[in-house]
Parts: structure tokens; sequence; C-alpha cells
């Protein structure tokens, strides 16, 4: 299979044995996947949520890796590493935390699929060492309240010298609340306070803490479906105001707070709360502005089916294990260049791009096996139906089973070039037509001779997962 090369810890530079726990995470943005990382590497929690809840669908914890926080390796073939076996057999809103000693802890919602009457006082947890095992698992109590225990995040209070475990729950206002714990080894949790209160129902808590003296918090604002911050001088609870502008992508929530390690710029996550949500970034280089502006989604994208994640760092070696560990798919998926909210998918068998998220999401999984008529080239090969190729025929792409003839196989293979568009993506050259190329023409994929800016762009994909 031809795929993107594996980076390995060799591209992931002045890493300390421990990495600095401050609950931020300090992102090495902007370089490639395969390129080299001026910081730590990343994974991201999440649990999955295909369109309409169908195949896709997973209340388990998934794992990704990244080097640059932007582009990720989901691992195990995008399915659970674990799954809930008590409560509601299921979780939501998995929560990474690296530790004041370098192990982890998982939190998460228990609550399988989108049951929200369903009242969990207590959330699942497990510790790990590295995130190849993942031990001690345990439903913890958090109150008695006859109310839920939603999307719990956990920081480091140095003052206290305990870890706060902030979750949303319904409170005598009538409304969600930010409520927290604290505890010192997330077994056992002081009572249960207010935490934020502002007036009106929010969930979905992130961190950054003592970023110039101040700590900052985004949330979801429910009544208005939008990602709020609020700061703080001491964490303590009922001392944080707001003071953002709130930014959104449509109904937006699931906010995540990083910071590029190489160039200090302040990245905001967020995801569509709808089934199969798409995720979202906004940049600002003052965190204390309270003001963002949209990422460009060439830069970024989000694991297959991927919904309320979490980041956390990894030191180059736990990432060379993880990806030894659980593997790397065995598919991939053609993010188009100008369009790069839409994938290569098959359609009725046709060729074209499409928006993601899309149904069936295993029309746009690929497997780039050697090419059928030059093993120096590149095939796809559906994995929905392996037994079929996208060909051109006619100058259209198609998904047809080999009938073999030679001029199948040469119809049904590509060489890769670097991108016409941009050289750090990916073009693909028709092997029997080399003077045309692979590219979208109103959003249909045909092979087509290359002269002007658009064609370019058109031809231009980048491999990823």
């Amino acid at each position: 299979m031809t795929s993107p090369r594996r980076p390995s810890r060799r591209h992931v530079l002045g890493m300390a044995a421990t990495l600095p726990l401050a609950l931020t995470t300090d992102l090495a943005l902007g370089a490639g996947a395969a390129g080299a990382a001026t910081g730590p590497a990343y994974v991201m929690g999440y649990f999955t949520e295909s369109t309409n809840l169908g195949a896709g669908t997973a209340y388990g914890l998934h794992l990704a890796v990244s080097l640059d926080g932007l582009e990720w390796t989901p691992l195990n073939q995008n399915n659970p590493v674990v799954t809930p076996t008590q409560g509601a057999g299921g979780l939501r809103d998995p929560f990474i935390l690296r530790k004041q000693d370098g192990t982890f802890a998982v939190l998460a919602t228990d609550l399988k699929g989108t049951d929200w009457n369903r009242n969990s006082q207590y959330i699942h947890v497990w510790d790990s060492a590295d995130l190849r095992s993942l031990t001690g698992y345990r439903l913890l109590k958090l109150h008695d309240m006859a109310t839920h225990s939603w999307a719990p995040e956990a920081f480091w209070d140095a003052s206290r010298g305990q870890y706060g475990i902030v979750y949303s729950s319904v409170n005598s206002s009538g409304h969600n609340v930010l409520m927290v714990n604290y505890t010192t080894d997330f077994r056992t949790v002081s009572t249960p306070q207010v935490f934020f209160d502002p007036g009106y129902d929010v969930i979905d808590g992130s961190f950054a803490l003592g970023v110039g003296g101040t700590h900052y918090m985004y949330f979801k604002d429910s009544s208005k479906q939008t990602l709020v911050g609020a700061r703080s001088a001491t964490l303590a609870p009922g001392s944080w105001q707001v003071f953002s502008t709130p930014v959104a992508h449509g109904g937006t929530e699931a906010p995540i707070l990083v910071r590029s390690h190489s160039t200090g710029t302040w990245y905001l996550w967020g995801d569509t709360y709808t089934p199969n949500g798409v995720f979202y970034a906004w940049q600002t280089t003052d965190l204390a502005s309270g003001t963002w502006t949209p990422v460009d989604q060439r830069r970024y994208t989000q694991p297959l089916n991927s919904k309320h994640g979490s980041i956390a760092p990894l030191t180059g070696t736990q990432y060379d294990n993880l990806l030894a560990h659980w593997g790397a798919p065995a598919w991939n998926r053609l993010k188009s260049y100008n369009h790069p909210d839409r994938y290569v998918r098959h359609a009725g068998f046709a060729g074209r791009i499409d928006p993601y998220p899309l149904d069936p999401y295993t029309d746009s999984q690929w497997k780039l096996v050697p090419g059928l008529a030059d093993a120096s080239g590149v095939s796809f090969q559906s994995v929905n139906y392996p037994d079929r190729y996208l060909r051109h025929y006619g100058y259209a792409l198609r998904l047809d089973a080999p009938d073999g003839t030679s001029t199948f196989a040469k119809d049904a293979t590509f060489h890769k070039v670097p991108g016409l568009a941009d050289s750090s993506w990916t073009s693909f050259r028709s092997h029997n037509y080399p003077d045309r190329y692979l590219r979208h023409s109103g959003y249909a994929l045909r092979i087509d001779p290359v002269a002007t800016a658009t064609d370019r762009a058109d031809a231009t994909f980048r491999i990823g997962y």
C-alpha cells in the first residue's frame, strides 16, 4: 500500500523527557505531518458518530496522533481502543489529562448514544502510563443530584495541590452550570461546588492556565450555540468573568484551547453539535483580546467521524509507541485543495468530491495500492467495494471492476507528483494520458489537461485519513 510516510520520533525535536504539565497544550503547528516538528507530538481522544448514527458510530475511546496538531492519524483503524463496561456501557466527550507525574488519566461522560434525559451522577475513569494500555477502569461518582455529569475536563490547581474536575450539571438555577470537584487520585472527590454560572445554560469548559498571570476558560453558551471565553486570576469557583467575542460556525460546542509551540499563536477548536460533527478552528495571537479569526481548512483535518475531542501532549517515544502498538489506518482519504471541506468519493459508482460528512462515509475511503499497470504508480481501490477501482472512461472517473484487459489497468493507474497548486500536496497524472491529471470539474472527477491556476487547484489533493 502506498500511503503518507509515517513520521518518526527523530522529527520530534527539542523534547524533554517529561513535557510541561500545564493544562494548556503547546502545539507545533504549521509543519506538515511528515515534516520536522519543533515541539512535542500530540494525541487526540474522541468518540465517533457517523451521519444518521449509522455505521461508524462507536461510543468508546478513540485515539489519533499528530506531529503538528493539524493532520491526524487515527489509531486502531479508527476503532475504539477501549469501551466502558459499566454505567451506560458507552462514553461521550473523552478528556485526556497528562498528570503531574507524566502519566495519564482519561475521563468521559457516562452516556451511550443521545439519550440526553439519562442522568448519570458518574463519569468513566481510566489510568494509563502511555495510552498503550488503560487500567484501573472505574466509575467515579461526582454528586447526588438528579442530573447529569457531562463533558468532564480536569486541570491541576497548584494553589490547592489538587486536580479540579469540571463538568456540566443542572443545579437549582434550572439550567446547566459548570460544577467542580477536587481530587488527588481520581478515586475520591470533594463535595461538588458551582464553578461557573453566568446565568444561562453553559457546558463544555476548556482551559488555558497561567497565561500572562491569567487563567482562561472557553465554554459553550447553549442559548446561542457559540463558544465564549471567561477569565480568572485565581481559578477559584465563582471567580470567572466573561470577556470574549463569541465564535461559532453554525451551532458549535466542545472547545479545545491549544497554543502553537513554534509561533505562540493560540488555536480554538470546536465542533458542530449534530451527529458526525465537523471540526472548525480559529486563531489569535493575543488570548487576552478575546477575538478570533478562522483557520484555513486546508491546514487541518479531523479524524474521520470524530466528535468532541481533547488534545494532550506526547513525547516522541510515546508517539512512536502508540503508532507501533495500535497501528495506522490501512486506508486513506483524499481532500480537495480548493474545496477543503470536500473529499474524493464514489456515488452511484461515479467519482466526485462531496462535503464532509457524507453518507456512507466508506465511499470516501481508499486503499492506494501499487498501480495495476505500473507498480511505480498508484491505483485507488475502494474500501467498501474492494473488487472495484477508480478508472477513467471517456475521461470521466468511475468505479469499476477490472475486466482483465490492459486498457483497464492503464485507465486505473496514476502517478503521484508534487501538487500542481501546492507542492506540499499531491497531484495524480494519468498513466496512459500523461498530459492529463485527475481533477474535479463541477465536483465530478475526470482527467484533463492542466493549463490555468484553476485547473491546477482542481487537480491538487491531500492524502490523509
